[in-house]
């Protein structure tokens, strides 16, 4: 019996799944009349021939007529291959003499089938690209086994006659596991820190991993945290030894719209990416998009796989793919495609962010300009609540563009950088709104205060728009306030104060006036000086009412509500809640209905109104998991938790406080 085999390698983690896979499929195969074909598919460098190898070890005995190796990369020549060479070497390896194998390429299918056609082999067939170039090497046995590796699924097979198995990258543990196996280095147990900053360099890529202990082990003498950092520029710079000339000849092979989307795709803001996004960055389409993206998925260079099993939309370039891209994109981009590219995208995402807001929030004050549509660049499919027809569609869509927001905000901050870094001053105020929309959702994380920081840079920058300083200043305010920085706060207050001296006496600027009272208000009421809030908001109030502007009137009413409860007048309190939650109700303002509805019921078990008390905590718990607002979550649970408690329901009380406890943790708001 032939086993074209190498000595098994020194390490091997993990793929326990994969494994498992393919030795249950082998064991329930009942084909007679073709072999089972395994596909083992994913990025070079994921240990795919080695898994394939190991597959093969395991179920040799299985296969008592050997196990038969072939590499097609071996046999490309320009890019081409002839598959009768191939035959010619495998019939060679099932002891053909030479002399012996077939002159024509028909001629050598005929033999090699009749060869195999009682055998019970295992065939490993190396970096294939199309399932055209398998199909000639298939043994003619149905108790044969074919093990194939690609760097993209072979999806091209007859249902029911192949298994792909995809390889993801190792998870944090096994990639650590597999570090500390070919390093045995001291020094990873004193420096987990820099042992993780490795693992995580990485990218969960065995090649990489091997490259990376290598790098450990040729320089004891260094500290751990000086080799990672000069690992990480010297892969930055030159790539991964033994995969960068394999990414470099796949990448070559593109055809130009796709290499183009390639070099463009690692300056996208954020780690991931959508088709319509990368649709804007291409600026070609739709169509010559997709078209490009499945070539690239094709050509190992993304994994598809990813996106459309957990339906999200959402892709991304690892790592050391991101890297290469970016070399790639140094070396061959024609100058200002890549910033031309840029700007098209951040307006696109600025439209997109601008619905999704809109339609989260409500028709409100807004100062920034509004991005028009962007050839070639569909919209985001989110749905215009003011158009739905009853109320829970109204709901389900306000919910959909909240939920998107949290999806993207990744990119949302990243976009707001990368606007202020490129002087584009207009998209990066435009950009703050959404940030405030989600932020409402999602308090005291520093990336709202570093986004909103940007936007107060960008509006002071352009200098000829004060209701940008205003707004800006405002919304930075109020987040500096909850992270306890008041006199931060009242700093960036008292600027907007100067700036308002700028504006006019329009409809807008005087909204804006108002606005800025109410900010104030709050923070006084962040100070815990709620006379002082209430004075604030009541003078805000008026403002709005002498508009007139409904929505203010509203919101200040609620402001107001709080400040009374804040300050035990609870009769009052509750007349302004009571009429503040009507007002929003019909106004349909959903998130406002949500805020009010909350504050209210606060004031109701105050009063010992607890069963209505507690109908609007079960609607505002039922909004906050469907925002997927884990601050509001855990805010609601604290205070069913007290009602519960009141009412002497102790178990249910423990179970909220344990679930608001378990969200915060999990969050790292607060323990």
């Amino acid at each position: 019996m032939r086993v074209e085999l190498p000595p098994e390698p020194a390490y091997f983690v993990d793929r326990h799944e994969q494994r498992d896979r393919v030795l249950r499929a082998v064991g329930e195969w009942t084909g007679r009349s073709r072999p089972l074909i395994v596909t083992l598919s994913g990025p070079q460098g994921m240990g795919k021939t080695e898994l394939a190898r190991l597959l093969a070890r395991v179920l040799r005995d299985r296969f008592p007529d050997g196990v038969l190796c072939v590499d097609l990369d071996d046999f490309r020549l320009g890019g081409g291959m002839d598959p009768g060479d191939v035959l010619a070497q495998l019939l060679e390896s099932l002891d053909v003499e030479p002399d012996f194998v077939a002159s024509s390429f028909k001629a050598r299918c005929t033999q090699y089938w009749s060869r195999t056609s009682d055998a019970r082999v295992i065939l490993i067939v190396d970096n294939a690209h199309y399932a055209s170039e398998i199909v000639p090497l298939l043994p003619a046995s149905g108790e044969s086994l074919v093990i194939i590796t690609s760097h993209a699924p072979l999806r091209e097979f007859e249902d029911g006659a192949a298994l792909d198995v995809g390889l993801p990258p190792l998870e944090e543990w096994a990639a650590t596991e597999l570090l500390e196996l070919i390093v045995r280095d001291p020094r990873l147990a004193a420096d987990p820190d820099s042992v993780r900053a490795l693992v995580r360099l990485c990218e969960g890529m065995p090649a990489a991993l091997h490259v990376a202990g290598g790098w450990v082990r040729a320089h004891r003498l260094r500290p751990l945290s000086r080799l990672v950092r000069q690992l990480r520029d010297d892969w930055e710079e030159n790539g991964i030894a033994g995969v960068e000339g394999f990414w470099d000849t796949v990448y070559e092979g593109l055809s130009p719209t796709a290499a183009l989307l390639y070099r463009l795709l690692p300056h996208h803001p954020g780690a991931t990416f959508t088709t319509e996004s990368a649709t804007a960055l291409l600026g070609l389409g739709s169509e010559p998009c997709e078209d490009a993206l499945e070539e690239l998925d094709r050509a190992g260079l993304l994994d598809l796989s990813e996106m459309l099993e957990s339906g999200d939309g959402r892709m991304r370039l690892p790592g050391p793919l991101r890297a290469h891209a970016v070399r790639r994109s140094r070396r061959d981009a024609q100058e200002g495609v890549v910033e031309e590219s840029l700007t098209r995208l951040l307006r696109w995402l600025v439209r997109q962010f601008q619905r999704a807001d809109r339609f989260a929030a409500g028709r409100r004050l807004l100062v920034a300009d509004v991005f028009g549509a962007v050839d070639g660049a569909p919209d985001v499919p989110l749905e215009d609540p003011e158009k739905a027809t009853d109320e829970a569609a109204k709901a389900e869509r306000c919910d959909r563009a909240s939920s998107w927001l949290y999806e993207e905000r990744h990119v949302l901050f990243a976009s707001v950088r990368l606007a202020h870094e490129r002087g584009m001053d207009a998209e990066a105020v435009a950009l703050s709104e959404p940030v405030w929309t989600y932020a409402l959702d999602h308090p005291r994380q520093s990336d709202v205060i570093g986004a909103l920081s940007l936007a107060v840079d960008s509006a002071v920058r352009h200098g000829a728009r004060p209701e940008w300083l205003v707004r800006t200043r405002c919304q930075l305010a109020r987040h500096l306030w909850e992270t306890g920085r008041c006199d931060e706060a009242r700093q960036q207050l008292d600027e907007a104060r100067g700036a308002l001296a700028l504006l006019g006496d329009g409809e807008r600027d005087r909204k804006l006036a108002a606005s800025l009272v109410e900010f104030c208000g709050m923070l006084d009421g962040a100070r815990g000086e709620w006379d002082a809030a209430a004075a604030e908001f009541t003078r805000s109030r008026e403002m709005h009412r002498a508009l007139p502007n409904p929505y203010g009137v509203m919101l200040l009413t609620y402001r107001l509500g709080e400040a009374r409860a804040r300050l035990g007048d609870l009769e009052t309190a509750y007349e302004l809640l009571a009429g503040a939650h009507d007002e929003a109700v019909a106004q349909h303002r959903e998130r406002m209905t949500r805020r009010t509805g909350f504050a209210l019921a606060s004031v109701l078990c105050r009063l010992g109104r607890t069963t209505e008390a507690r109908a609007l905590y079960e609607r505002s718990l039922s909004a906050a998991r469907r925002r997927r607002s884990g601050f509001d979550e855990a805010r609601v649970l604290d205070a069913m938790a007290e009602l519960a408690q009141s009412e002497e329901r102790s178990a249910e009380a423990a179970e909220h406080r344990t679930a608001a406890r378990d969200i915060r943790r999990r969050n790292g708001l607060d323990d």
